[in-house]
């Protein structure tokens, strides 16, 4: 309110001027009029007062240095200090962005296939399975037999692992799909054939499908790689600590009858070959990593070069976790262009700032109860026995589902599977340790398969 006179005023029905009765009533002084400093556009700057006993209280007085009670005035080099830590912030956001910029810029480069999620097959699942699969992001990892020709959509999958991740806990699991089980193509003749040739039929989508339709999942993504990005990478992260047999060293400098890994590597990826000096424990560089991991011809065959390559995997994200920012935008940059996916740069981007929460927390093969025979024009399969009982199973170890019962889909493929096959639950052979499956039988059977 403004004051005239040099007075102020006053609320309606106070008094005038002269003594002011109080509530218990005594009598006040009229307060003084204030000299000095002055509110801005005000005759006089008010001082604040508060009623305590009938008194007014003046201990709120003005600061000499024009500041706030309480306060003291920065110094010059409190000032130049502020500016140089905002200066400096100012630098390592920009440089943060620049960094995010970059490495946008090189996922630009990743192939990016032509998967549409209405393709897909899913099965009909009860409502309490679908509540349960929300919970977790499942992921169809290839890994491509194509020699690096570049071609992600066709070529047979030579790896097949469903990677299961638990959205709340960042629990991962890996599956490895055994690449000679007989199961459904998702075919519209209804074929069934070995799992590593659905790839190759109807690539990523009929691999995910394939997938979907045999083992009650929900895959709509997938990562596809080749020889070169496995072997970039390892070399890029200085490479993986490995045990390695006498066997294996073997097979691996193709001192046995069958080809020369390492050198067919090396060959591929453009790289030299390094040959091992019989077992030990190696740091092996991305060549050597590549042929270990594609080694079959030791005990265990197929399920133990499953193994393996999940043994690479799991040694690639321990480094990865480790590394610093600049080896895995080399990685990012390396990459580019020996990765497929699905995913979109904005989903990687936030798939990579969890990495250090993901915790691998298992591994095994598919099927867990199996065996092994000639299946016609097929040749050598490994055949689910039954293929329902082993559905229970990964869903058990998968997302911990004790209870689980496959859908109708998953039954008649498993009594399919019987019918041409012959083989049933009681045929089943399950071992813990993959060298033991050299010892699971080997029948022909006479199939029914037209394809």
């Amino acid at each position: 309110m403004s004051e005239q006179n040099g007075n102020r005023n006053r609320p309606s029905g106070s008094r005038p001027s002269g003594a002011h009765t109080s509530s218990s009533g005594g009598t006040r002084r009229p307060a003084q009029q204030r000299s000095g400093s002055q509110h801005s556009g005000q005759g006089e700057r008010r001082r604040t007062t508060s009623q305590q006993g009938g008194k007014r209280n003046t201990n709120t007085r003005p600061n000499p240095n024009g500041n706030r009670p309480g306060r003291k005035k920065a110094t010059k080099k409190q000032r130049k200090k502020r500016k140089v830590i905002i200066y400096v912030i100012e630098i390592i956001v920009l440089l943060i962005l620049l960094l995010i910029l970059g490495v946008w810029m090189k996922l630009n480069k990743i192939d990016r296939g032509t998967i549409k999620e209405e393709d897909l097959t899913i099965n009909q699942l009860d409502s309490e399975t679908q509540a349960l699969l929300s919970g977790y992001t499942n992921i169809a990892l290839f890994g491509l037999d194509n020699r690096s020709n570049g071609d992600f959509d066709t070529g047979r999958s030579d790896s097949i692992i469903v990677v299961s991740i638990n959205n709340d806990t960042k629990e991962v699991r890996m599956v490895s799909i055994y690449r000679d089980t007989y199961l459904d193509m998702d075919t519209t003749d209804g074929s069934f054939a070995k799992a590593n040739a659905a790839y190759s039929k109807g690539g990523p989508t009929q691999a995910i499908s394939m997938l979907n339709k045999n083992l009650d999942l929900d895959i709509t993504d997938y990562v596809s790689v080749d020889f070169n990005a496995v072997a970039d990478c390892v070399d890029l992260l200085g490479g993986i600590t490995m045990d390695i047999t006498d066997e294996e060293a073997a097979i691996m400098n193709g001192e046995t009858e069958h080809q020369d890994y390492i050198g067919e590597v090396a060959q591929v990826t453009g790289k030299e070959a390094h040959y091992l000096d019989g077992g030990g424990t190696y740091n092996l560089d991305g060549v050597q990593a590549t042929a270990y991991a594609r080694i079959r011809y030791t005990a265990g065959d197929d399920y133990r070069r499953a193994l393996r390559q999940r043994t690479v995997i799991t040694k690639l994200i321990e480094k990865a976790k480790k590394a610093d920012v600049a080896t895995l935008t080399k990685i990012v940059d390396k990459m580019t262009e020996e990765v497929s996916t699905s995913y979109s740069n904005k989903e990687l981007l936030g798939m990579a700032v969890y990495l250090q929460s993901y915790e691998l927390a298992d591994t095994c093969g598919f099927p867990f109860y199996k065996n092994t025979a000639n299946v016609g024009k097929q040749g050598d399969c490994v055949i689910p026995c039954d293929l329902t009982t082993n559905v229970e199973e990964l869903h058990t170890f998968l997302f911990e589902d004790e209870n689980y019962t496959p859908s109708n889909t998953v039954e008649a493929i498993s009594d399919k599977i019987t019918t041409k096959t012959g083989y049933s639950a009681d045929d089943a052979v399950k071992t813990s340790d993959p060298t033991e499956e050299d010892h699971t039988k080997t029948d022909d059977v006479e199939s029914t398969e037209t394809e």
